[in-house]
């Protein structure tokens, strides 16, 4: 999930980490009122929607390209021409800084259903909204992918 909301191995790997220390030290406050997914899902949020603050204020102007091969879409590369590989390469770099170019918001909502495939309801209680904000959030950031994927194979990525 970290992954998929900073887009960048280390940032995650750090958050990773601070998920579980915050997971350790904050366990007493766990009330049971919602599921512990809820509650680790809610924290996993805090946590990188704070690395992606962070990132802002630092005013990094690179782009976050996903290192991870098994991430760019391409299942089975020997299966594919190099024209192929390369030409799935390039969608998945421009589907992914789309992603990253989305507001926090609905970065967050749309990784969180569309890579790991969360209810809108399990959104709504991560990241304390409505389900009908979780449904306003990705439906703006799809119609945002639209418009900035001229690819019409993207599209169907969205």
């Amino acid at each position: 999930m970290c992954w998929y909301l900073l887009h960048n191995r280390e940032e995650a790997e750090d958050a990773t980490q601070d998920i579980f220390i915050a997971i350790y030290q904050s366990k007493h406050l766990f009330k049971g009122e919602s599921h512990l997914s809820t509650w680790i899902h809610r924290i996993t949020m805090n946590k990188c929607l704070e690395y992606m603050r962070r990132a802002k204020r630092k005013k990094r102007f690179g782009i976050k390209v996903p290192i991870d091969e098994s991430f760019l879409g391409v299942e089975n590369e020997s299966q594919l021409n190099p024209e192929q590989v390369l030409m799935e390469r390039e969608r998945s770099t421009a589907f992914f800084i789309a992603v990253q170019n989305l507001s926090e918001n609905q970065r967050a909502a749309y990784s969180l259903h569309h890579f790991e495939d969360f209810s809108y309801k399990d959104i709504s209680e991560s990241m304390n909204l409505s389900v009908s904000a979780i449904e306003s959030l990705i439906f703006r950031a799809k119609q945002q992918l639209l418009k900035q994927l001229k690819d019409p194979i993207l599209h169907n990525w969205i």
